[in-house]
């Protein structure tokens, strides 16, 4: 498949999310359940009859990342409990200006001063979009996108060791350790959490494991090998709109104007430093 169609499909996919997750209407434990233990099953099988090592390479740190995504995936679904897709999804694409910002920290990369503005619009951005919220745990709304954006700052990290170590595994792999440790860790919750899913409950439960945490991230894994950072990361930004529009369908979501201004500078900061960042990496080349 080319991997600029597999991208677009992969965040198409990954938009149906937030929908999933409200209809489903599970506790937070038990859809992350649904969300790592499909994938890990599925891939589990399919490596097993292909005889492929499990332990090769550097996978110890793909299990630390496995464990990372674990905690990203649980607050990720938590944050759609609380709050609308739209802020959610707005929230969550702030992941590459914390990529950049551990960048600086981590990697002793350059701060030019372009960088450090699209940095502080993105930051200005998030501001309008929680302009009109209460700004208190006790508010939902803003508490939803609280954990969204800690979920966000896990994901910067998991695609940064992902992308540096997907030359070592195929996308299978990358998904099986992706979903591994997380599978382990919340399969108690399916027995623990009451009441017991539905019929109805339980096959969106897996239905959102097999479309998003299989198939969605085997086309992004596959995307990710092939193209550049930049062109990745930017088209993976079709998944706001995708699922903003299916917020509005489904839930009668508004759209706010602090939150199309606010979403606005987060989307264009998060695009323009992605590019800038790429430019300046082949001049430097």
């Amino acid at each position: 498949m080319d991997p600029y169609l597999s991208i677009l499909l992969a965040s198409t996919l990954a938009a149906t999310s937030g929908v999933l997750i409200k209809i489903a209407d599970l506790p937070s434990t038990t859809m992350t359940f649904f969300r790592l233990v499909v994938p890990t099953v599925i891939i589990f099988i399919y490596l097993i009859h292909k005889k492929i090592n499990f332990f090769h390479n550097n996978y110890k740190i793909m299990l630390f990342s496995s464990l990372l995504n674990a905690v990203r995936i649980w607050f990720y679904i938590m944050a759609f409990k609380y709050t609308s897709i739209g802020n959610g999804i707005i929230i969550l694409f702030t992941w590459p200006i914390f990529a950049t910002i551990f960048g600086i920290i981590f990697l002793k990369e350059k701060l030019d001063k372009k960088i450090f503005l699209l940095i502080l619009t993105s930051f200005v951005g998030i501001v309008i979009v929680c302009i009109n919220k209460n700004i208190s745990f006790e508010n939902k709304d803003f508490l939803g996108m609280f954990v969204m954006l800690v979920s966000s700052i896990v994901f910067s990290l998991t695609t940064i060791i992902f992308k540096k170590e997907s030359s070592n595994y195929s996308r299978t792999e990358t998904v099986f350790y992706q979903n591994i440790l997380g599978a382990i860790i919340f399969f108690p919750f399916i027995f623990i959490n009451r009441p017991i899913p539905t019929i109805t409950q339980t096959f969106l439960g897996i239905l959102y494991g097999i479309l998003v945490g299989t198939i969605a991230f085997i086309l992004f894994f596959y995307s990710l090998k092939r193209l550049k950072v930049s062109h990745y990361s930017i088209l993976t930004y079709w998944e706001v709109p995708c699922a903003t529009i299916l917020g509005i369908i489904f839930f009668k979501e508004k759209v706010s104007l602090n939150i199309v201004l606010g979403g606005i500078l987060v989307l264009v900061s998060g695009i323009l430093l992605i590019t800038y960042k790429q430019f300046n990496k082949e001049n430097l080349e």
